[in-house]
Parts: structure tokens; C-alpha cells; sequence
């Protein structure tokens, strides 16, 4: 088994010196998971070398010494580089998911060089993958690759993991592209997200554009499931708790400390960034000294900034203001022998960012919006018997695991103060307890975790899809279906109407049969060998006003009317319904726009398909929770279909009308077919040897699976089709002859 882990960049860097290129190979979190992924399979990397060249023999020579490491690298023009990664992935993109819309960039040059590099990731791993392997595509800058390896390779199995915060819906429907890049995530089997916040924005996100209806974590797309779900990644959690123990490290750690001597040591390490919130870390750092004279001289805040797209103006203007901002709390408050912000931009080695948060008293994480921010756990897995205080952003994605961190608004420069002042007033044994209950929860939710937890819940869709496709009807067991259905003597054929026979209106009204399902109707019936059964949960007089001409049975609400030989029967007695129950279902008809309540004889139903998708889900389960306690009293049941929640009495359902369908003929071949939960109810009540086909999301009660609605017909048309069936059956049975043939010519060659 191969697993292909694409990214924007290899996990090593290119570097032309002299007449060579010399790699060197990144160590970050995300090269480390996925490295220690346990399980038979052989990675491969796919993504940019960093470095761009337009010569043909450096690119082979590249692409000679990396595919030797099972690296292979996309290369890019300088142009495509400007428009793909600086452009629409990081003027675009980055702003916009990270809630900063005013500096966000709209240019049609942008949005093309994304399409045209995804594209060209595309194209290599087409090039590199067989049809059943596994391609795991990581984050925002290759949006578009899942759907576009799902048209040419259906079978691959695809997972995405979003490594920056996904926005609201209200923000995202900005983006002029919005459907172009949820179509491309959702062809992924598996997308994942740090947080569920992110994976809710998600759904309700792909719900609002795209129209489409989740089942809580899962969508059907096609003949395919696609799960969302939320994933919290980690760090290499054993790397930096005993890094301490290394000798170099442990200098690293006594050179520190004489650099800072006995001042309280608040840290801060961030890439420069808008996102990052420094200004307003240091702002809050500013106000601390203000109004806390009593800690000048002994409160020194470490601020590490590691340079990054500096030359880009938004970038330019951060640094700048920085640099003032920093300038102004040391020109204020510093003395001879004392300076308050210690100002670093540059990066540090591994050791002697571990010395820092080795001795670091608290570490100051502010970020006004961070998709996970592995800093904060870095601090916390390098700390031992020298506990310190993490303050930390409420708008990272690591404050939903850390809440022993003390949490602030990072807009809330008083908050920052205050979170300062605490965290230097708190008890040792505070710190400790606090410290050891995070690094409880750090050192289980490592990278390497996080790594496996995603590809074990791929496998788990991928087995899923899998079984779908098993069921779903073929060519072969469509030829074992016809080959029943022609040789049977005696046929029931039980069909849902509602999202099986037609499509789902947002008017129910609407829903009227079309030629073309009359014709297949009138076909079916002409055969006398069959009694065809409309078994649904409309109601008697629409049914009868629709097909009542046709001569077919009918089981209405949900098996409380049927009809046979042109007469109507009734199981119950109409209801009359309490005003207590009439005024919830009104109230939320009236709070829910575009919802309608449908009453029937012997059923209401509330209907919510044309309502918002988060409100209609919201309502149904608001509206449950309402019913339950009154239909209780009333012997009232409550049943939730697709977008409409009913009541009705329990004594009938479709299941039961399939009982006395039973007991009154003997019947040598049945066919069942519905898309619904109810008509559960009609597969379970009949024999294993039914033939019982779920429409849309594969069922274990139904044998069989057809995968949208509009396959119906066709699959009804097959079978009454009787020159089809019985071509079917001789290209069979020639298929069986030759089968047997081969296998007695080898018995007697052997």
C-alpha cells in the first residue's frame, strides 16, 4: 500500500551552491507524524522543492537525487509562485480564514495560477499513483486537488487535513470562489479539521452554497460517503520533555539564564504575522508595566520573531510598528541595568528555543487567531520540575484542549495585563497541578497520534465506501435480480414514492408523477404476475388523486389507509388531534421560516426542506424535544423522516402493512425500494430473500443500494423490460457455460 502526502513544500529545501544543489530536510511536526506512521506503507512525498528554476538539467537532477528519498517535487515559474502561493494562498486565502477580510485580495491572476498549480499537482500524482492508493493532501494552498483527482482517478482514496482555522460561513461566502473550493475539499473521502468549531463552519458552510444535506459528520456524494471531522494535531511530545537532558541543550539552558539572570521571564515566539496578535501582546505587556511598577527591574518579556514575507507590505508595516512599539515600552521603562522587551527577529536552533522554554516563567500566546498554535505545547512538553504558566488565546485552536492555561481575549489588552500579573502571583503548587494536568493531555494528543487517528478514521470511510459499493446494484446481481424476477410466478413489488419514485420538492404538492414514472407504472402492472404496491407515508387522497387510476394497491400514512382491488381500507380512526399538540407544532411553523405543517388523517407532519439547513436541524430537534412528553401522554409517535418530523399512531407502519401483504399470498419473488428511515420498517418485516434496495445512503436492512434517485426508473425499466432480461439471462448463463468449460479443461489437462 503507498501513501502519497502532498503539500505545498517538500519536508527538504533545495538550495543552489556553486554547481550543486544541497537539501536540507525540515523536522517540523508535520514531518514527524506523518514519519511515524506505523502500518505497511510506503510514502511518498509529493510538493515544491523551494526552489525555482526554468532549467531542464537542474530539474532533472533534482527530481534524480529526491526520488531516491521518495520525494517528488512540483516545480513552479517565479510567476506561478507570486500568483499561487503569495497571491491566492496567503493573500487570499490566509486573511480571509484567519478573519482579517479588510486585508484580504481579490485579483483574477490569483485565482487562475491557484487553479493552474493545483492542477499541476494534479497531473504528477496521476503520473505517480495507482488507482487504489491512499493521497493525503494537507492544507489550504491545494483546496482544489481532491475533486480534481476524484474525475480522474474515482476509486483513489483521498483525505485533506485543514491546518488554519476554516471561517464562519458569514465570512466565507465572500469568497467569489466559495463553490469551486468546497466542491474541491468534499472530493475528498475525509476531511479533517483541528477543531470542531472549524468542522461545523465547514458543514454549514458546504450546506448553504452547495445545498448539501449532512447527516451529522457525513454527506453523500454520488455512490460515495465523505465524513468531516474535527482532529486536534500535536507535537512529538518525548522530543521536548527530555530535551533537557541533552548536554547541549542543558548549556543552552545556563547560557539563558545568565542572559536573563533572575528576572521573571515572560516568552513570546511567533512568525511575524497580522494573525499573531504581537501588537496587542505588547500593548497588554505595556499596560502591565504601567500600572505594576512594583515589577520594573524585575520582568523581562523575551519577544522571538521569526522574519517571514517582510517584504510584503501589509508584512513591512506590522514589523514596523513593532519595532516602534517596542522602542516606546524600552525607551519608557528601561534602566541601566534593565531592558524589558528583549527583541529578537530571527530564528533560533531547536536547543536554544528549548532553553527558553525551559526556564521561561510564562509564555505569552496571544494569537488573535491561530488554526492550532503548537508553540503553546512545545512550552508546556519541555517544562519538567520547573512549572510555569501558559497564557493563551481563547482564538487558538490548542485552547480547547489546554483550559488549565490561564485564557484571555487577545483583543482585551486589560485581560493580557491581568493574566500577567496572575500568572507571576501564582502558587508553585498551582503551577504545578495546572502544568501536569496539561502535559497529561499533551503527551497523549502527540503528532503521532494525530497522524494515525486520521488515516484509522480514512480507512474506517474508505471500508465504509466500500461496503456501499458492494451493495450497490451492478451488472452482475442486476442479472441474478432479472434472472428472479423473470422465473418468479408470483411478484410483490413494494415501492416507496416520496425521494424513490420521484424527487423530493421543497413543496410536497409538487411532487406529482411524471410521464415517465406513469409509463413504468403501467408497464409493471400489465404484468398479471405482479401486485404492485405503492407503500408511503402520503396521505390516501393524494395518492389516489395521482396514481388512483392505475390498477395498484397502496398503503398510505405509513400503512394507517390501504387500497386493494380499488377499494380503500382504514386501520384507524381519524384523530383528533389536542390543541396542546396543534399549538407546538404552530409555534414552530411561525419560528421557522419557510416550514409548513401538513395535517392528515391520521398523521401531522412538519415539514422543513425548504428551511436553512442549521435552522431546520435546530427546530426538528427543539420541536422532538417539545413532542416527546405530550405524545408520551397521548400514545403519539414520533417519527423523523427526511426533513419532516410526523406523528402518528404506533399501532400501524410500513412494516406492518408488509405483514398482512404476507399473510395474505404466498409470493416467490419480492422487491422492496426506499430512501428513508421508515422504510426500515418495510425491509425488516420481510424475508432475507427479498430483494430490498435503499435509495441514496446504503442501509444495512436493504440487501442492495442504488445511489441517487434518479437510478429508479431505470432499474424498474431493466427489469420489466423483458428483451433486456432475457439477454441478460443468455449472456449469463453463456458466461456460466464457459466458466464450467475452462474449469473441466483444466481438471483433465491437470
Amino acid at each position: 500500500m503507498k501513501l502519497y502526502i502532498i503539500s505545498n513544500r517538500l519536508p527538504v529545501k533545495a538550495v543552489a551552491e556553486q554547481d550543486t544543489f544541497v537539501f536540507s530536510r525540515s523536522e517540523g511536526g508535520l514531518t514527524t507524524g506523518l514519519n511515524s506512521l506505523q502500518g505497511n506503507y510506503e510514502k511518498h512525498w509529493v510538493g515544491w522543492p523551494g526552489i525555482c528554476t526554468d532549467k531542464e538539467e537542474e530539474k532533472q537532477d533534482i527530481c534524480h537525487r529526491l526520488e531516491e528519498m521518495n520525494l517528488h517535487p512540483i516545480f513552479l515559474s517565479d510567476e506561478q509562485y507570486k500568483n499561487y502561493y503569495e497571491g491566492y494562498s496567503n493573500s487570499t486565502l490566509w486573511p480571509l480564514c484567519h478573519y482579517f477580510f479588510a486585508y484580504t485580495l481579490y485579483r483574477k491572476s490569483f485565482w487562475q495560477s491557484y487553479q493552474e498549480v493545483n492542477a499541476l499537482f494534479c497531473r504528477e500524482i496521476i503520473r505517480l499513483v495507482e488507482p487504489d492508493d491512499w493521497v493525503w493532501v494537507q492544507d489550504y494552498q491545494l483546496m482544489l486537488l481532491p475533486e480534481m483527482l476524484r474525475q480522474e482517478l474515482p476509486r483513489l482514496h483521498i483525505g485533506y487535513f485543514h491546518h488554519i482555522p476554516f471561517p464562519s460561513y458569514e465570512l466565507f461566502r465572500i469568497l467569489p470562489e466559495r463553490a469551486e473550493i468546497l466542491k474541491g475539499l468534499l472530493g475528498a473521502d475525509f476531511i479533517a479539521f483541528h477543531t470542531h468549531d472549524y468542522m461545523r463552519h465547514f458543514i454549514s458552510a458546504a450546506e448553504r452554497v452547495l445545498h448539501m444535506d449532512f447527516s451529522l459528520d457525513e454527506t453523500r456524494i454520488g455512490s460515495r460517503i465523505v465524513r468531516v471531522d474535527a482532529l486536534p494535531m500535536g507535537i512529538n511530545y518525548d522530543l521536548y520533555h527530555n530535551v533537557s537532558q541533552q548536554k547541549n541543550v542543558w548549556k543552552a539552558i545556563e547560557r539563558t539564564r545568565l542572559l536573563f539572570g533572575k528576572h521573571k521571564l515572560i516568552l513570546s515566539v511567533d512568525r511575524l504575522d497580522y494573525s499573531k496578535g504581537i501588537l496587542h501582546r505588547l500593548y497588554g505587556f505595556a499596560s502591565f508595566l504601567e500600572h505594576h511598577p512594583e515589577y520594573h527591574g524585575k520582568v523581562t518579556l523575551a519577544m522571538v520573531i521569526v522574519p517571514s514575507r517582510d517584504h510584503v507590505g501589509s508584512y513591512a508595516e506590522l514589523k514596523t510598528r513593532i519595532d516602534e512599539e517596542i522602542g516606546s515600552i524600552n525607551g519608557r521603562y528601561s534602566t541601566m541595568n534593565w531592558t524589558p522587551v528583549c527583541y529578537f527577529y530571527h530564528g533560533f536552533s531547536f536547543e536554544e528555543l528549548a532553553a527558553m522554554y525551559f526556564i521561561a516563567d510564562i509564555a505569552l500566546v496571544t494569537p488573535l487567531r491561530d488554526g492550532m498554535n503548537l508553540v503553546a505545547k512545545e512550552y508546556i512538553a519541555v517544562k519538567q520540575d520547573n512549572p510555569g504558566v501558559l497564557v493563551l488565546s481563547e482564538m487558538a485552536g490548542a485552547a480547547v484542549e489546554l483550559t488549565d492555561a490561564l485564557l484571555v481575549n487577545p483583543n482585551d489588552t486589560e485581560q493580557i495585563e491581568n493574566a500577567i500579573c496572575r500568572a507571576l502571583e501564582m502558587p508553585f503548587e498551582e503551577q504545578k497541578e495546572r502544568m501536569h494536568r496539561m502535559q497529561s493531555i499533551v503527551s497523549v494528543q502527540t503528532v503521532n497520534k494525530w497522524a494515525a487517528d486520521f488515516v484509522n478514521e480514512w480507512q474506517e470511510v474508505a471500508h465504509k465506501n466500500k461496503t456501499m459499493l458492494l451493495k450497490k446494484i451492478g451488472s452482475q446481481n442486476m442479472q441474478e435480480i432479472q434472472h428472479q424476477y423473470l422465473h418468479a410466478k408470483k411478484r410483490l413489488i413494494l415501492l416507496d414514492y416520496d425521494g424513490t419514485l420521484v424527487p423530493f420538492q421543497k413543496r410536497p404538492e409538487d411532487a406529482s408523477p411524471t410521464p415517465q414514472l406513469l409509463d413504468t407504472l403501467q408497464k409493471l402492472t400489465a404484468d398479471p404476475l405482479n401486485h404492485v404496491v405503492i407503500n408511503s407515508g402520503r396521505d390516501h387522497f393524494t395518492l389516489e388523486k395521482w396514481l388512483g387510476a392505475l390498477p395498484i394497491s397502496f398503503a398510505a400514512e405509513h400503512g394507517a389507509f390501504y387500497k386493494e382491488n380499488g377499494v380503500w381500507h382504514k386501520n384507524v380512526h381519524a384523530q383528533e388531534w389536542s390543541p396542546g399538540l396543534l399549538s407546538i407544532l404552530k409555534l414552530f411553523v411561525s419560528k421557522t421560516p419557510r416550514s409548513h405543517l401538513e395535517v392528515k388523517e391520521t398523521a401531522l407532519a412538519w415539514h422543513y426542506r425548504e428551511t436553512d439547513a442549521w435552522l431546520g436541524r435546530l427546530r426538528a430537534q427543539q420541536l422532538v424535544n417539545s413532542l416527546i412528553s405530550i405524545c408520551l401522554k397521548q400514545n403519539l409517535q414520533i417519527m423523523q423522516g427526511n426533513k419532516v418530523i410526523e406523528i402518528k399512531s404506533p399501532e400501524f407502519t410500513k412494516g406492518s402493512e408488509v405483514n398482512r401483504l404476507l399473510l395474505a399470498t404466498r409470493y416467490d419473488f419480492i422487491l422492496a425500494m426506499g430512501d428513508d428511515t421508515t422504510d426500515d420498517d418495510m425491509f425488516k418485516a420481510l424475508p432475507v430473500t427479498a430483494v430490498t434496495v435503499k435509495i441514496g445512503t446504503a442501509s444495512e436492512s436493504a440487501r442492495y443500494n442504488l445511489p441517487v434517485q434518479t437510478d429508479t426508473l431505470p432499474f424498474l425499466q431493466r427489469l420489466t423490460d423483458k428483451s433486456v432480461v432475457k439477454a441478460a439471462l443468455k449472456s449469463g448463463l453463456k458466461g456460466q457455460l464457459s466458466s464450467a468449460i475452462d474449469f473441466l479443461k483444466r481438471i483433465i489437462n491437470h
